[in-house]
């Protein structure tokens, strides 16, 4: 029987306990959150006056901010997905005492399912991005730049098949670690 020294259980005691190390990243991502909450802010009070103006309120600018607004909702969702997520996968469990108010996928959520989400919500705010920079065409004087929306189209189209090819590889992986059936 293997007589376990000194120095491998010192150095397993250290790797083990840097997960720590990664504390911090989560709580940076709660500052981020407050970032995200004050670009909200900032735009919904910069969109309200004009959709106020019931004389003169334009659909497209309306439907610009509202896309705005649920763009950087999206982020935000998808920052809180990260740290909770990262947190319990990689640091330690979140002890909430059976809070009734606790996210349903949280604790359930492994590597490749938080993957999955990221790029989900990534393709999603890609695709909001998009469709206002579609629609910012239709207002008077815009200056149409193909190239820029060549390259958000082509950066979207990356986007998709990446979460194409990531969900391929996780049905791949997980019908490999199956075992057959006969």
């Amino acid at each position: 029987m293997h007589q376990r020294n000194i120095v491998e259980t010192v150095l397993e005691q250290a790797l083990f306990k840097s997960r720590w190390l990664l504390a911090p990243f989560y709580l940076g991502m709660v500052a981020s959150l407050l970032m995200l909450l004050a670009a909200f802010v900032a735009e919904l009070i910069h969109g309200f006056p004009a959709a106020m103006n019931l004389s003169a309120v334009d659909p497209e600018h309306v439907i610009l901010v509202v896309l705005g607004l649920i763009d950087l909702s999206l982020a935000g969702n998808l920052v809180v997905i990260v740290i909770f997520s990262g947190y319990e996968n990689f640091v330690s469990k979140i002890n909430t005492d059976n809070a009734e108010d606790r996210p349903g996928w949280m604790g359930t959520l492994d590597f490749s399912g938080l993957k999955m989400k990221l790029i989900g919500s990534i393709v999603a705010i890609s695709a909001i991005s998009l469709l206002r920079a579609f629609m910012s065409l239709t207002e008077a004087g815009t200056i149409l730049d193909a190239p820029r929306l060549r390259w958000m189209l082509l950066l979207h189209l990356t986007f998709v098949v990446s979460g194409l090819l990531f969900a391929a590889m996780d049905w791949i992986g997980n019908r490999a670690e199956k075992p057959q059936q006969h």
